[in-house]
């Protein structure tokens, strides 16, 4: 019994994030100190022998004692009474149809967090953000900036989760652990016909790699319009061992009625016709229910929690219309989808009838998503990204009921 009693204890601390006698012996061999990754508040007292680095306009290369000398910014005029040191450089102007490295890391270390606001936000999804990982000429990340950061249409919706969070005015935040052994790369491509101001910090920490450490890999993918009776692609030709870790959607209806009644579905390690995993609907995957609808407004209700949010929806005064979008998130940080060889995700989508006659309703709807995963590299090459004119976000236009 008291082995029972014991083994129930350690478990309990496990779940609030604190040391157990156990846990420290499995994440910590003899011998190895603490490398300061995996912080969370059971152990944010240890020390460790990592080293903080950022990286910023205010010291491009994030080497120690190097910060804030700026001469020449986009803050100098505003200082030009102050001098060296005070704000002269905060942001960066990336000149239209042109790329800028934002930061070149050599390793070994992670990326532990990155904050940017760009001006304007109406125009992010011409704002192509790219990593790259330890020297490979593919990145493993490739996603329009407002859509990685979980805000994909262009305007602002507040985000309270642990992996991104969104905050007043346009403040993007991402906390995905990103380990990189050789060199860490990241980039914006901006291809608007326009310059695009861009404020930004990159946060990370030099240290040692565990082995068995995998690489975050995030992928963007859009259809305009879903073919009739087809299911929407997630993610596809995945190849290497992982885990897939969130969803990201930006979701655009064309059909009257509600529109979530689709299965998602995981195929892994050869999986054919039939998947491992199948979802029960729409609203199921992303943690809601009955439409996400609030029984005293009729509307639907938004929300944000920390692995899962209907975080946008545009309009909010009505519902149930052609043309309404959605913006939601499912992190699968505490359940992680495990692959060995291979993974295939895809979503239906899928509404009701509007004749009475209870039948799904296969949906050709407007649908944008990222898949988050981390795996072992080499990776397979993604998909060629959408154009300019494919990534475009039409104006808004909600179809009005007829007056009767």
């Amino acid at each position: 019994m008291r082995k029972i009693a014991v083994a129930l204890s350690c478990g309990l601390l496990l779940a609030l994030g604190l040391p157990t006698p156990w846990v420290a012996k499995a994440e910590e061999p003899s011998g190895r100190a603490f490398n300061g990754l995996d912080l969370h508040l059971g152990n944010l007292y240890r020390l460790s022998n990592a080293q903080t680095r950022s990286i910023s306009p205010e010291n491009f290369t994030g080497e120690k004692g190097k910060a804030a000398m700026a001469t020449e910014g986009t803050g100098k005029h505003a200082a030009r009474d102050l001098g060296q040191g005070w704000k002269v450089s905060p942001s960066v102007r990336i000149k239209a149809k042109s790329t800028f490295t934002l930061a070149e890391i050599v390793g070994p270390g992670a990326i532990q967090q990155i904050w940017m606001t760009p001006a304007p936000i109406d125009r992010t999804r011409f704002f192509i953000l790219r990593f790259y990982w330890d020297d490979e000429d593919e990145p493993s990340i490739e996603v329009p900036m407002g859509d990685f950061f979980a805000c994909g249409w262009g305007k602002y919706a507040q985000i309270n989760s642990l992996a991104v969070c969104v905050n007043p005015g346009s403040a993007f935040n991402c906390y995905w652990n990103m380990p990189f052994r050789k060199k860490a790369k990241v980039t914006m491509e901006n291809l608007d016909d326009r310059d695009m101001v861009l404020y930004y910090q990159i946060n990370y920490t030099l240290t040692d790699v565990p082995d068995d450490a995998a690489y975050l890999h995030a992928q963007f993918r859009r259809v305009h319009k879903l073919p009739a009776r087809t299911v929407y692609t997630i993610l596809d030709g995945v190849r290497g061992r992982g885990h897939y870790v969130g969803t990201y959607m930006a979701w655009e209806v064309r059909s009257p009625g509600w529109w979530g009644e689709g299965e998602i579905k995981f195929y892994l390690d050869g999986d054919q016709e039939f998947p491992t995993i199948a979802g029960t609907g729409t609203e199921d995957y992303f943690c809601g229910s009955y439409n996400f609808e609030n029984r005293e407004t009729r509307l639907y209700q938004t929300f944000s929690t920390p692995y899962t949010g209907l975080a946008q929806v545009l309009p909010p005064d009505v519902a149930y219309l052609p043309g309404q979008r959605f913006g939601l998130y499912r992190w699968h940080i505490p359940d992680p989808i495990r692959f060995q060889q291979d993974l295939k995700v895809t979503i239906q989508a899928l509404g009701w009838y509007q004749d009475g006659s209870g039948r799904y309703l296969p949906l050709e709807d407007d649908i944008a998503s990222v898949a988050f995963w981390y795996q072992t590299e080499p990776h397979a090459k993604f998909p060629k990204l959408p154009d300019k004119d494919q990534l475009a976000i039409e104006p808004l236009k909600v179809v009005q009921p007829e007056k009767k």
